[in-house]
């Protein structure tokens, strides 16, 4: 197989390329999508600098074809001037310098056969050069197409990651910020407050114990006063 029949075969294949199963059958498709990007680049590169060869070559074929037709023409110019020279030598008479210039028609006219053949044969070759060069510029441009899509698709995916990444950090937060849950930070704090309070309702009901007991304390005695000064009196009176 040739250089630019595998240029070829590889170009076909890369236009056809299902992009999409090719990424659904990847674990990693943002790092498959950069390293097929790259391929596709390498590959256009590469692939145009074949098809400028192909269409080199094309064009020098078509430089020999016209050259060949160019040829062709001025032998039978040649061959038809000699022939007339001839038939105006042979009215005059002079047949021996007729004969040479009909020599010379037939080597023109040889000249003439051999440069139309030439032509003929190289016309296949043009042909299917020519097919060539265009299923190449065909294919090429499918690449570049596909190059362009899978550019599009991996700037939309990675946005689309991204954006399903940081929902999902959001929806995190939120869940783990739920003041209503009861086993949550919040309400374990609210819980400790709320013994706190307790504690210091406690203490003033100790603190409110206490005093009154003192203050009772006090009319004990104040009445055990009044009981020794009326004793006191009965005995004076007495």
């Amino acid at each position: 197989m040739s250089k630019k029949q595998s240029i070829f075969g590889r170009v076909a294949q890369l236009a056809k390329a299902n992009i999409n199963a090719l990424l659904d059958s990847a674990e990693d498709p943002e790092k498959m999508m950069d390293q097929m990007i790259r391929d596709y680049t390498d590959n256009i590169s590469e692939a145009e600098q074949a098809i400028a060869q192909t269409i080199g070559n094309l064009r020098l074929m078509e430089d020999d074809h016209r050259a060949d037709v160019a040829a062709a023409a001025e032998w039978g110019t040649k061959a038809a001037s000699a022939s007339a020279k001839a038939d105006q030598l042979s009215t005059s008479g002079d047949t021996a310098e007729a004969e040479k210039f009909n020599q010379l028609a037939r080597v023109a006219i040889g000249k003439q056969i051999a440069s139309e053949n030439e032509a003929k044969t190289a016309e296949p070759a043009i042909a299917s050069q020519q097919e060539i060069v265009d299923k190449l510029k065909t294919g090429l441009e499918q690449m570049k197409t596909k190059l362009t899509e899978l550019k599009t698709k991996r700037d939309s995916l990675v946005a689309r990651a991204k954006t399903a990444q940081a929902q999902s950090q959001v929806h995190e937060s939120i869940k783990s910020i739920d003041i209503m849950d009861p086993t949550s930070e919040v309400s374990r704090f609210e819980e400790k407050i709320r013994r706190q309070e307790a504690q210091v309702r406690g203490q003033q009901e100790l603190s409110a114990s206490s005093l009154d007991s003192q203050f009772q304390g006090l009319d004990d005695v104040a009445l055990e006063a009044d009981v020794e000064a009326r004793l006191a009196a009965l005995k004076t009176a007495a």
